[in-house]
């Protein structure tokens, strides 16, 4: 069973197509999106659907890492053979290498908040994408009128008016993670 580590971040990758989201949140997340995009603004999608098997690397990799959780503690998931405790020369236990290993994950993952087992993204109700803008935005809101977004940052992470937009089609942002839209905000 091989060891974990950073070799680990390629496996399970999360989609980045709309088509892997889940209804009713796909047709809102495409018709959104298609409005920003008439409009002329420039959407970049990382993460749709996440697999449950990525969840579970990226959740146990951090709280290893970050919380004191011990490795050999951790359940196993069908299909992701990972052995998380490392061993040192004389074969016991060596937890400061599984925790070496874990923080590697973290890091080549990117990971900047705890990751959840189940999430929206592993919902397919999630969609990850930087949004940006080079002038004022004429956008079309869910039931067609227009709106003019003339107010800065040019951006999806703090454009409250952009925010108010998405809503009105379904797709809720989250404040406090910069590139997350999901069915509910979560």
């Amino acid at each position: 069973m091989p060891f974990s580590g950073p070799a680990w971040v390629s496996k399970f990758p999360t989609s980045s197509s709309l088509n892997d989201l889940t209804e009713p949140f796909r047709a809102s997340a495409t018709r959104f999106i298609s409005a920003l995009r008439a409009a002329g603004a420039t959407v970049i999608i990382s993460d749709t659907l996440r697999p449950p098997e990525r969840a579970y690397l990226m959740h146990h990799c951090f709280v290893i890492a970050r919380e004191a959780f011990a490795p050999g503690t951790v359940p196993s998931m069908p299909g992701v053979d990972i052995q998380w405790v490392h061993k040192n020369a004389a074969g016991g236990v060596d937890l400061a290498a599984s925790k070496a290993a874990a923080e590697q994950m973290v890091s080549a993952y990117g990971i900047v908040f705890k990751p959840v087992l189940n999430s929206r993204h592993t919902e397919g109700k999630a969609v990850d994408m930087d949004i940006s803008w080079p002038a004022n935005l004429i956008i079309a809101k869910a039931d067609g009128t227009k709106q003019t977004i003339s107010s800065i940052p040019r951006t999806g992470v703090g454009n409250t008016d952009l925010h108010t937009v998405g809503a009105s089609y379904g797709v809720i942002k989250l404040i406090s993670d910069a590139p997350h839209w999901s069915s509910d905000g979560h």
